[in-house]
């Protein structure tokens, strides 16, 4: 360990990383739902909202995949066949709950995308009540991790599988050329896992980043390395919540590392809950469906978010925003 503030901002990382965690009823969750405050009680009160985009979006579990929540498209038919894209997400905290994110999969969902999270819903209206949780192994760490990367990349064998099903619901609408991953948190860290797969277009990375590799590390039962940045094949954009989020220190040094690939990173400074709890995702949504649209559509509007000197975000005065390699 290089030094003394190097463990503390671990431990602040892992004091955040538990907050994203879904409410249970063990007195460990308990304890989290007083921490999270009146915010998370509304958002886990308020009802799904359908995006904005052109295709008004629900969430579902489908039988032959029980283990994951699918967002997509309500009217999958209106989606030009052989068009949808896909998402992988990263649940914060790498937990079971799929719904701790679902106002952000709905945006993404309503812009023609079926996106996937491990887990069942555990936050939210109708959440089930979650299995207690096992206790941190040692003093400062984080409960074992609840998903793994092999989480994500079984939604994706899971909707190519069923884009091949003849008579299914997704059968010929997937493009399976518009494969992105995403994630939050220690989610973030299994979505720069997930991106060495080959069928993988493209990468978001939320709140988080890889820690130094001298510093603790409280996530316990899976970890990335700096080196593994290394293995990202496409274009990368890292959404950070400014100076104030704890991940920022470790996102800023994957950015400055990152130099075989395209990468963006852009901060807003909310902290590290980003603005996953305002309708449709708030403004963190809007770029990461603009990103989206970009990278696997190849959308010239959403390029104007993120390329040119007078670039949407380079010009707004909330977002700070840095770019290489395009």
């Amino acid at each position: 360990m290089r030094n003394a503030s190097l463990q503390s901002a671990a431990v602040a990382f892992a004091i955040l990383l538990a907050s994203c965690a879904p409410v249970g009823e063990t007195q460990v969750a308990t304890d989290q739902a007083s921490a999270r405050g009146a915010s998370a009680v509304a958002f886990d009160a308020a009802p799904d909202t359908s995006g904005s985009g052109p295709f008004p979006a629900i969430r579902d579990v489908r039988a032959n995949l029980p283990d994951h929540l699918v967002y997509r498209p309500d009217d999958l038919g209106a989606v030009a066949d052989g068009q949808l894209g896909v998402v992988l997400w990263g649940n914060g905290g790498c937990s079971a709950d799929a719904a701790s994110a679902r106002f952000h999969l709905l945006e993404i969902a309503s812009h023609g995308y079926v996106a996937i999270a491990p887990g069942k819903a555990y936050s939210g209206p109708g959440a089930l009540p979650e299995p207690p949780r096992e206790a941190p192994p040692t003093e400062g760490a984080f409960p074992p991790v609840q998903t793994m990367p092999a989480d994500l990349l079984a939604g994706l064998d899971w909707i190519l599988a069923e884009n091949e099903r003849a008579g299914g619901p997704f059968y010929g609408r997937v493009d399976p050329a518009k494969v992105a991953v995403a994630g939050h948190s220690c989610g973030g860290l299994q979505a720069i896992s997930v991106a060495a797969d080959p069928r993988i277009a493209t990468s978001i990375v939320h709140n988080s980043g890889v820690l130094d590799p001298e510093a603790f590390n409280p996530i316990t039962g899976f970890s990335v390395a700096k080196e593994e940045l290394r293995n990202m094949h496409s274009p990368v954009l890292y959404i950070l919540g400014g100076k104030s989020d704890v991940a920022y220190p470790n996102g800023m040094d994957d950015f400055a590392r990152i130099d075989h690939v395209p990468v963006a990173v852009a901060n807003l400074d909310v902290g590290h809950g980003g603005t996953f709890r305002e309708p449709n995702g708030g403004r963190v949504g809007t770029v990461a469906a603009q990103w989206l649209e970009w990278q696997l559509r190849g959308d010239e509007a959403a390029a104007r978010w993120f390329t040119g000197e007078d670039c949407r975000l380079c010009d707004d005065a909330e977002w700070t925003y840095e770019a290489k390699g395009f």
